[in-house]
């Protein structure tokens, strides 16, 4: 979307993203994540430079591997706003230094013509698990504990 450019390796464009944009959205369908290599694969989006993965719902091992790795797991308040979301779109996120358990997370979707698309997402965090995204991952948590003792 950033160069126009086609036929780009994902792991290139993602870099990409990651180095000029600060990082990018992964949209997910149904059940996202399922499969053997879930930690692998939440290692290597974060790795990669994704922030949010929003899909309509996570296997439930890779959403809590997701969460480890300080990547934002949330799924769409209305399951029909995953129909929304096109390529060239741009998503902001609203609030996130209050995010909260049990609290839903404000996005506005930003259409290339120019229209806006507010959506609000669901999340299942705890208060530690909020503590992990906030530092960037579980080790990055436990790490900041363990100097501050």
């Amino acid at each position: 979307v950033l160069t126009g450019e086609k036929g780009v390796r994902l792991s290139t464009l993602a870099q990409t993203y990651r180095d000029r944009e600060g990082g990018f959205v992964i949209i997910g369908d149904e059940n996202y994540g399922e499969g053997s290599s879930r930690e692998h694969a939440a290692m290597s989006s974060r790795f990669l430079g994704a922030k949010v993965v929003l899909a309509r719902s996570f296997a439930r091992i890779h959403e809590a591997n997701l969460k480890k790795q300080g990547i934002l797991a949330l799924t769409f308040g209305e399951p029909q706003d995953y129909e929304a979301i096109e390529m060239e779109d741009r998503m902001s996120f609203i609030g996130l230094a209050g995010l909260s358990p049990g609290r839903p997370v404000r996005a506005v979707v930003k259409k290339k013509s120019g229209e806006t698309i507010e959506m609000h997402l669901k999340h299942t965090f705890t208060d530690e698990q909020i503590d992990w995204f906030k530092a960037g991952s579980a080790l990055n948590a436990i790490t900041r504990r363990g100097r501050n003792t």
